[in-house]
Formats: C-alpha cells, structure tokens, sequence
C-alpha cells in the first residue's frame, strides 16, 4: 500500500527517512569530486603508457554489475580497445591488460585472490573499494586504491565507482570527461528532486509515483539507457523491493506475446490495481537522448509504444552521454527512495506512517 501523500510533506518526509537516505543519494555530486580528487592525488596517467590490450571491469555483487555496465556501454562498440566485464578476475590477465574493480566488502575472497593475481602478472590495477583490508592488501602496495570519501550507504555510492572507472576511461583515451560538470550536473538533478519540491516539479517524485502499484518493465532504447535501466533495477530492488524487467527495446520487440500485450492494452494512469487483481504491467522506455541515433531509436520506440512511459534528462549536457547516463541513474537512485518511504519497505517511522494512514 503506497502512501503518496507522504510526497506532498516535506516534514513527514524528513521523519519518515530516518536513515537520511535522500540527503545521501543527493550528495552524488559531492561523491564525484572527492573522487576526482582522490584519482589526481594517486595519478592515473601511467596507465596510458602504450594502448593496453584490454580493459577488465570485475563486476562484483552490488553496485558492480550495473555500475560496470554502464562504463562498458559508455565505451561503445567502436572502442578500439576491448571492454571486458567479468565477476571475477581473468586468469589470463598480464602487463598489457588494465583491471578495474568495485567492491563495498574489504574482505571479499574472490576478488582479493584476483587482485593478487593481477598485480603479480603486472596488470596496472584499479580499486574502487575500502582502503584498509584483505582486497586492498592484496594489490600489494602496486594496486591503485580509490576508497569512497563521502559517507553513505553502500548501495548509494554510483556515483564514486562510475567517477572511479570513468577516469581509467579517461586515462586511456576512451573517453572524455569534465568531472566539475558532472558534479555539477548531479547537483542540479538532487536540487530538483529535493523533498520541498511538489512532485509535479519534482522529476524523482513523478517517477516514483509512475512506477507504484506496477510491474515495471525498464526497457532502454539505446545501449547506454539500457545499462542504465539495469541500475534502476537495482536501486528500486534495494529501496522500493520493487523487481523490474530489464531489456533493450530491441530485444523487448522479440517477446511476441509480451510486448503485444503493453502494446495493445497501453499503460493506464488511472488503472486500480486492486480492481485490476494487482499490479499492471507499465513500460518506462528509458533513453539518454545524446545523439541524432539515440533520438532516432527514442522515435522509433515511442511510435510503437504511445502507451509507455519516457524516462529521459533534460535539455542540459544534451550531447554528453556520460553526463546523461549518470544524471538518469541519479533519478533512479533517488525514486527508489522516495518509492520505498512511501512504501513503507525502507522500515522506520515512515512504515509507522504508513500503518495509521
């Protein structure tokens, strides 16, 4: 049972996130420059001594997978070098490979064997991750070590591992990217979904409120958007307890039966889910709008699906994907939130709330 009036009480609001859950999804801009920071104190231009021969995102349980995702999508088919994401370290890493990992658990066994592995074949290694304990250790002093700054939970520090993994792009010619702007962009995305904002204006409350009481399928209309949509997932999975499908419109297009079904019955705004016989299943067709060809699919996908629901930034940094993509994870982030308050699957006062409504 949702209580959405919880999003039109700033002061219930504030009670009902007992664990300051918004006030941390809204520090992602600060999370950005400690790490910036943090990057250009160890220095990471030797990684770009010679083209590596590849480049390994180790996607470890949590952040990793969708954080990884969305780097490696960043990258793009054409990257000259190639992009590999693994759960674990490859055993056939050596000096001309780069290996970048995330992991909140100082101590995970998996990756600490492969950290070691790496740095003694004379991989060049990257750590998103603690700066005190086994998986740190086992870089024996050679790994490159980023540990968050910035103290909050560790399901809502996206924005450091994608800062971290976005400079090794950097580094090594792959990308481009000012961190100040995508500081600053993140701020401006927190500003407007701040909790004294009414939702109508406020782009993490209209979308939280869009995606309560549905099956919601987060299917992204360009590769980026849909990396992104698999940290949706995520967040909504970890704050709202909400379980959404993820997929690529293209490859939603191949699910006859299911995409004929959203096709034809739409998504209905006003649609009661009691008399429904539960929740309704809702497309969010998710797009970064970067260039003429993501624009291109958005129309394409959009023709097909009047019904769905578009889920896209705004009009800032619009040639910038990296900008966009970490903008709508942001907004992910902090729907989830907002989700889960109202929901009452956060726990705390606002679960009290919720019982008297």
């Amino acid at each position: 049972m949702l209580d959405d009036s919880l999003f039109d009480d700033p002061d219930r609001l504030t009670e009902a996130d007992s664990r300051g859950l918004l006030r941390s999804a809204a520090l992602a801009g600060a999370q950005v420059r400690a790490a910036a920071e943090t990057v250009q104190e160890i220095g990471f231009d030797d990684l770009a001594d010679g083209r590596p021969r590849s480049l390994v995102l180790i996607s470890r349980p949590g952040l990793g997978p969708s954080a990884c995702g969305v780097l490696a999508a960043l990258a793009g088919p054409s990257c000259p070098v190639p992009v590999i994401v693994a759960e674990s370290v490859p055993v056939w890493v050596g000096p001309l490979d780069v290996v970048f990992a995330h992991t909140p658990d100082p101590g995970d066994p998996t990756l600490a064997e492969g950290v070691a592995t790496a740095t003694r074949r004379g991989a060049s290694m990257v750590l998103a991750a603690p700066a005190d304990g086994p998986v740190a250790a086992s870089g024996a002093g050679r790994a490159k070590v980023v540990p968050p700054r910035i103290p909050v939970p560790d399901e809502l520090t996206f924005a450091h591992v994608f800062t971290v993994g976005l400079s090794v792009l950097v580094a090594l010619g792959l990308l481009r990217c000012d961190t100040d702007q995508l500081a600053d962009e993140l701020d401006r995305e927190a500003e407007r979904a701040h909790p004294g904002q009414e939702p109508l204006m406020n782009p993490a409350k209209s979308l939280a409120l869009r995606l309560a009481d549905h099956e919601a399928l987060l299917w992204g209309v360009d590769l980026t958007a849909t990396a992104v949509a698999g940290h949706g997932s995520y967040a909504l999975g970890v704050h709202a307890g909400l379980a959404c499908d993820v997929a690529s419109h293209a490859q939603a297009t191949t699910r006859h039966a299911l995409y004929r079904s959203v096709r034809d019955t739409g998504s209905d705004l006003f649609a009661d889910p009691d008399e429904d016989g539960g929740a309704t299943p809702r497309v969010f067709l998710i797009s970064t709008r970067h260039d003429e060809r993501s624009e291109a699919d958005e129309r394409t996908a959009t023709r097909s699906l009047p019904g769905a629901d578009l889920v896209a930034p705004g009009e800032s940094a619009r040639a910038d994907a990296v900008l966009r993509a970490a903008v709508l994870a942001l907004r992910f982030d902090l729907a989830a939130v907002y989700l889960g308050l109202a929901a009452g699957t956060l726990g705390g006062p606002g679960r009290q709330a919720l019982a008297v409504h």
